[in-house]
Formats: structure tokens, sequence, C-alpha cells
């Protein structure tokens, strides 16, 4: 696609929302010359769970959020200056955690911030919840593992209801969400500026974090397009937890530019959960039966 666009539109701008967010942009950024940012909803998402969580409305809400995709942290979630981590932690000493945010909260005490990824999701990331000898941290933690298939199953019933609402002529209403695309392209084209949080490359962004990958931080948005911000160095310890993400994404963007297939195991021998559930030869026979079974869709791998 980025072929494409350099030649048939180079001054275009790339809406990313496709997984493995951090991968396709790091990669994006480092072989082409095209203009990009990656779009998540987890940032804006999670905002409102918060705010609702400790009974603020969210418009009064302003925060700073930084990070990589799926693993960014509210730096500062404030209201008229006033700082809000004090009632993010009553609820969770107060037992009032919502039970679908459980690890969320876990974390939250554990590193003091809020990370942005579902707990569902951000379990994928880390070693500590989901275990194949511990069922009772899946039952402690309420951790849906099935909840990525049940959605999508609920998003695809929605898109045929949808589709025959159209076909019937119903007067089918749009209501606007939190996605960020629509907004991005009201600023660019009429340059009434807003501020969106975008995976982008870390060109001097995050101080502690390797220079070239991708990092999620806010953006303004106007006629210039997408203007990311410098948040400078993160909190030592939640830049060392992303860095063993961003090793992961750093060797995988490297086996799909080169066509090394060893990078493939070795970001798989690094990944804290596949290293945390097998030992080296599980890891490597694992990633044979992966490639075997996508060849089709992969790069002729050396």
């Amino acid at each position: 696609i980025c072929r494409d666009m350099e030649e048939l539109c180079p001054n275009a701008l790339l809406m990313n929302y496709v997984n493995p967010m951090a991968m396709l942009c790091w990669a994006v950024d480092r072989a082409t010359s095209i203009k990009y940012v990656g779009l998540c909803h987890s940032v804006q998402g999670t905002a409102a769970d918060i705010a609702h969580d400790i009974g603020v409305p969210l418009e009064e809400i302003n925060f700073r959020c930084a990070g990589i995709n799926h693993m960014s942290f509210y730096l500062e979630f404030e209201r008229n200056g006033v700082d809000l981590y004090p009632a993010i932690h009553r609820v969770y000493e107060e037992g009032r955690q919502p039970v679908g945010n459980l690890v969320r909260y876990e974390m939250v005490k554990r590193l003091g911030y809020f990370v942005t990824e579902s707990s569902e999701h951000f379990s994928e990331y880390v070693p500590w919840f989901i275990k194949r000898d511990r069922p009772d941290l899946i039952d402690n933690f309420n951790i849906p593992l099935d909840e990525y298939p049940r959605r999508c199953i609920d998003q695809i019933a929605g898109w045929e209801k949808t589709r025959a609402e159209y076909e019937a002529g119903a007067d089918v209403q749009l209501k606007r969400t939190n996605e960020y695309a629509s907004t991005i392209i009201r600023s660019m084209e009429t340059g009434i500026a807003s501020i969106i949080n975008g995976n982008v490359g870390n060109h001097g962004l995050i101080a502690n974090l390797p220079e070239g990958c991708c990092v999620e931080v806010p953006c303004v948005v106007d006629k210039n397009g997408i203007q990311p911000t410098t948040i400078g160095t993160l909190p030592p310890h939640l830049a060392a937890l992303m860095q063993t993400n961003v090793n992961v994404q750093a060797l995988t963007v490297e086996a799909a530019l080169t066509g090394k297939r060893e990078h493939i195991y070795h970001a798989a021998m690094l990944d804290p959960h596949t290293a945390a559930e097998l030992d080296l030869d599980q890891i490597w026979h694992l990633v044979d039966d992966l490639i075997e079974a996508h060849g089709s869709w992969l790069p002729t791998y050396q």
C-alpha cells in the first residue's frame, strides 16, 4: 500500500487502524517516505472508563498519556489542575474496581499509573496473569480469554444488521464515535486544530525509549498534518516495561524488512509471555508451525 502511495499520492496521509499497530507503523516509518499515523481507541476509551469509575465528567478531565500502543500510561489525570490519581487509587482500596478491569487496577497499584489497554489484552503482553498451570489467576482477575473472538462475532452480526437496514431503505442514523479519523480529516481540511493520541516514530519524542521505535504520544493536528509533541523521559519502570515489548517489535520489523527468518524466532524468544510459558525448543517448534500455517501470507524468509 505504501509503495502504491509513494507512486500515486506521495503527499497523502496513511491512517493505520490495523494491528500489530506498533510493528506496522515502525516498518512504514523505516522503509517508506509516506506520512502516516497509527490510530487506536485505547487512550480516549480508557479515559472515559476511568472518569466513570471516579465519578467525574469526562469533559472536565485533562490528561497526558504516552508510551507504546497497548502499553501507554496516563502520566497526568487531572480536573482543574487537581490530581485525580488519589481518586483512582481509592477505587482500588475500596474494592470498587469494575470486574472487567481487575488487571488494570492491579497494575495501577503496582506501578502507580493507569494503563490504556484492556485487562484481557494487556495480560497478553506481560508474564504475570495468564499462566498454563495457574487457572486461579484467570479466575481471580476475571480474564476473559475468549473476549476477542466474541467481539468479532458481535461486530460481524452488527455489520450484517446494518447492511440489511441499508438494503431495506431504512432511515439509518449515524452517530459520531470517539475514533480519531474524522477529527484528523476535519482539522487537516479546515485548519481547526485538534489533539489526538497517535502512533508515530520516536524521533526525539520519548528519551528513554529507542530512537525510531513506534510510540503513542499526544499530537496536534491542523493544516500542517500530524505534529507529535515531545514527552521527554518516562518514569523508568514504565519505560522498562515497554522496552520488553519494543524488543519484540524491533525483531519482527527486522524480519519483515530483511527477510531473515531467524529474527522471527528471536522475537518469540524475547516475548515476555511466551518466554514465561515455553522453553526454547517449544518456541522454535511453535514458530515453525506458525510460519507453515501462514506461509502463503509471509514474505520469503531466508
